[in-house]
């Protein structure tokens, strides 16, 4: 089953016929004749990142605001042009599966493309579903993806991968409700997911050779290339130009010791290989995408999947006319302030023309880390993850040039699987921008029982800083060296410490802005504090980047809160959570929050539960209009 949608034309409308009807609409429409026509106005609302474009066919001028982390949709005024938005609304993404697991379904993808709207009350909360957890136990599936909400409507999470090797863990999980994604994919030769309206069907995988992909939003899951997921859906809403949203999981292999599954465009996770601890794991699903997680690798070395990808809402309308004209392309593009703004909330390309030569401004966040996992001997508190590094500046760009853009990914969470086995969170990726490149490295996870929160492979006995490092993660509670937080590099500050007593807490990973807080007897050490972005990127309509002390907005690179009670540490500051970070969990059975996407915050430290993900990169270039 995919995607259906004939648009809101009659069946009987030509092409040709919309374009005479638009050019009267935009005419005529206020009647008595082309001259005493009152002036169209667009609507003016904010809230999101911001892309003003031309559509090259029509030549209809847009405005999209794309929301990769929950937020309000506000409409101050309601324009003329029309009176309702187009819609894409995303789930979140399936975690793919344990031990030659199955990997996990997309989100679903549902587009509108006329929602009403109205000026009163004019706010509309929007919701991000969380990509699902990938498995790290036995007999245990993936998590089902987050649920996102918009405009009154619930689209709901892909489904998790098949796990384990007994019962009906095996099969992939459904996606099948009226608003339903893809489902999941089985366990070698085990039952798949089923897709919803706005889904397609997990693959089965075979025995031996591993497990089956997840549903994508484009198709279901092949079985050849080796069990890969199912296809994104490619669709221009965004800028004008096709992206590839809400691919599924790729299964994990169980017959090849030396190679991984590869991923699938569209953010879907690579399965794990067999038997290696590195790659064994699946890969995460892109944050933001919708995306599946992949299956983790088999036996003789059982691995976890990955987890998926966070989901997406993109809101578009027409603009009377166009309020600027890039000189570049690549991104999210935005006029403010006299320049012209490239943002990047997935990986692409910047690229300049044959007449192209400008001092650009750049604002570069690597990938947050995530928090880490404690549970041994005695229910004890984990460490927050390092927020990713931030780094500004500016550089001469030339004509004809191609800078490519990698976004760096969340560390995910310290793993949970027994209570001799537990882990520190993983380090968040670099961000890179450039040929050269210009390049900030991610955060350093938060520590776990008897793993210290090693920042940039640094341990805390190394004094000298790393060139493009971030910050270090918060240390996890005693004994020994365990407790102090990770050092940081150029870019970033130093966890803080975990505490042994009396209550046994979590340092807080450290910020852009601050050290991370030291853990104590009152409770997890707040995550350092993170940083504004310079005003030529802070255009009012935009809400890229997170709050930050002061209700100011624009603020990035939070590192996340430890663990703690009887009080957790707040992510990116006391009083957070600010710029990013995740708060830790509160007391036993307690997670930490993610990181929030796109702004390099780390994860928060948990207790007796896996550690939270960290915070996608960003990159965004400025250069006068």
């Amino acid at each position: 089953m995919g995607v259906k949608s004939t648009g809101n034309q009659h069946p009987t409308t030509t092409q040709a016929d919309g374009h005479l009807l638009e050019y009267f609409r935009q005419n005529f429409s206020a009647g008595g004749g082309g001259t005493n026509t009152s002036p169209l106005i667009a609507h003016s609302a904010t809230g999101g990142v911001i892309s003003d474009y031309t559509d090259p066919g029509p030549g209809i001028v847009y405005r999209s605001h794309v929301f990769t982390n929950s937020g309000t949709f506000s409409v101050s005024e309601l324009g003329t042009i029309q009176s309702d938005v187009e819609v894409v609304i995303i789930g979140g993404g399936g975690g793919g599966g344990r031990d030659a697991g199955g990997g996990g379904g997309a989100g679903a993808f549902y587009p509108n493309p006329s929602v009403p709207i109205s000026a009163s009350p004019g706010s509309y909360t929007i919701t991000i579903g969380a990509g699902g957890g990938g498995s790290d136990l036995t007999d245990v599936q993936g998590s089902d993806g987050g649920n996102t909400v918009a405009f009154g409507y619930t689209v709901k999470g892909g489904g998790g991968g098949g796990s384990g090797t007994s019962g009906s863990t095996r099969n992939g999980r459904n996606s099948s409700d009226p608003f339903g994604g893809s489902g999941g994919g089985g366990r070698r030769n085990n039952t798949a997911g089923t897709g919803g309206t706005y889904g397609n069907d997990g693959y089965a995988g075979s025995e031996p050779l591993g497990g089956g992909g997840g549903g994508g939003a484009g198709g279901a899951a092949p079985s050849s290339p080796t069990f890969q997921g199912g296809a994104g859906i490619s669709n221009s809403i965004e800028t004008g130009s096709a992206i590839i949203y809400a691919a599924g999981g790729t299964g994990g292999n169980e017959v090849n010791p030396s190679s991984q599954n590869a991923g699938v465009p569209g953010g879907g996770g690579y399965g794990g290989s067999k038997g290696l601890p590195t790659p064994g794991k699946g890969g995460s699903g892109t944050s933001g995408l919708g995306a599946g997680g992949g299956g983790g690798g088999g036996t003789p070395m059982p691995n976890g999947g990955g987890n998926g990808g966070s989901g997406r809402v993109i809101i578009r309308y027409k603009l009377a006319e166009s309020p600027g004209s890039a000189k570049a392309s690549g991104g999210a593009i935005s006029f403010y302030g006299g320049k012209t703004i490239h943002t990047f909330t997935t990986s692409g390309s910047f690229v300049t023309p044959a007449s192209f030569s400008e001092t650009c401004e750049y604002f570069i966040v690597g990938g947050g880390a995530g928090g880490g996992a404690d549970n041994y001997p005695t229910a004890r508190g984990a460490g927050g993850g390092g927020a990713g590094g931030l780094r500004t500046g500016s550089t001469p760009i030339g004509a004809s040039q191609t800078y490519a853009v990698t976004l760096g990914a969340g560390g995910e969470g310290g793993v949970l699987s027994g209570a001799s086995n537990v882990q520190g969170g993983s380090d968040g990726s670099a961000t890179t921008f450039g040929p050269g490149p210009i390049t900030v490295k991610g955060g350093g996870g938060g520590g776990g029982h008897s793993s210290p929160g090693d920042g940039d492979a640094r341990t805390p006995a190394t004094a000298s800083p790393n060139p493009d490092g971030a910050s270090g993660g918060g240390g996890t509670n005693g004994p020994g060296d365990a407790r102090y937080g990770g050092g940081s590099g150029t870019y970033g500050n130093d966890g803080g410490e975990g505490a042994d007593t009396p209550n046994y807490c979590g340092g807080g990973g450290g910020g852009a802005g601050g050290v991370g807080g030291n853990a104590g007897g009152a409770g997890g050490g707040d995550g350092g504090a993170g940083s504004q972005a310079p005003t030529t990127f802070r255009n009012p309509d935009s809400t890229v980047g997170a709050p930050g002390p002061g209700g100011g907005g624009y603020w990035f690179a939070g590192g996340g809160g430890g663990n703690g009670t009887p009080a957790r540490g707040a992510g990116g500051g006391a009083g957070g959570p600010y710029a990013g970070g995740g708060p830790g969990g509160q007391g036993d059975n307690a997670a930490g929050t993610n990181g929030l996407a796109n702004t390099g915050g780390g994860g928060g430290g948990s207790r007796q539960l896996d550690g939270a993900q960290g915070g996608s990169g960003i990159v965004i270039v400025a250069y006068p209009t």
